[in-house]
């Protein structure tokens, strides 16, 4: 595997991204070792400190086993990894070395959108149901602005996840705002079918509120799984003479 020479500023993140992404996509198969970290400290043009702060975040994602005195050894990331790693990914800069992952993130997220509007119909009390009704209102009253609903669309969700009373969803979804939902990857003009149904999002609170849950699941999933707008070419400009 040829990698290049990095900057010297954030030397361990461009270590650490280069390898991370070779061994994400197939590179490296799994208990393959790596080169030395005298080896990799050349090829990569930093000193072996780097390499080793490098190797430790592989590590602590899963990547990587790493054996004093021995040889580091790829670990098979769709067994060890977690959810860590797919922000790790989003967070890049860099192409993603998944194609799927934002349509992959974009569903988990669906996945756990939808039932836990319908666990917060069930299990959700009043000043849980009182912020839910405050949330959809304040984004309402953000349209026609998509950066701004995309945000409050946020918070509203952050009711509806933390009423589901699912200490398991609360936090993958908090992992996944961290990563920007992988929605950060889509533009909200993209979003805008979801972001700009006012009614769905309305008829969602009015569902949890009113303890409905299966039309709580049907609202979210709605909106959660609403098409993305395909993006146009802006018009092309005419030469001035």
């Amino acid at each position: 595997m040829d990698f290049a020479p990095v900057p010297r500023s954030s030397v361990s993140d461009h270590v650490f991204g280069q390898i991370r992404d070779a061994i994400v996509r197939g590179s490296y198969r799994p208990d393959e070792a790596l080169p030395g970290e005298r080896e990799l400290a050349a090829t990569f043009g930093v000193n072996r400190h780097a390499v080793r702060e490098a190797l430790r975040r592989l590590q602590q994602l899963g990547l990587v086993r790493v054996s004093q005195g021995g040889a580091t050894r790829v670990l098979d990331w769709r067994v060890h990894a977690g959810l860590d790693l797919a922000l790790s990914l989003t967070r890049s800069h860099d192409a993603l070395p998944v194609d799927t992952l934002v349509r992959d993130m974009l569903e988990m997220r669906a996945c756990i959108g939808v039932d836990a509007a319908r666990l917060c119909a069930e299990r959700g009390d009043a000043a849980v149901r009182a912020a839910i009704l405050r949330a959809v209102e304040e984004y309402a009253g953000l349209a026609p602005d998509l950066t701004g609903m995309g945000e409050a669309t946020i918070a509203l969700w952050r009711h509806v996840v933390a009423g589901s009373g699912n200490t398991a969803y609360l936090l993958a979804f908090n992992s996944l705002v961290a990563g920007a939902l992988a929605v950060g990857e889509v533009p909200p003009e993209r979003r805008a079918a979801e972001l700009l149904d006012v009614a769905g999002h309305r008829r969602l609170a009015d569902a949890i509120v009113t303890g409905r849950a299966s039309d709580a699941a049907r609202e979210a999933h709605a909106l959660l799984t609403a098409p993305l707008t395909t993006p146009t070419a802006p018009p092309r400009r005419e030469a001035r003479a």
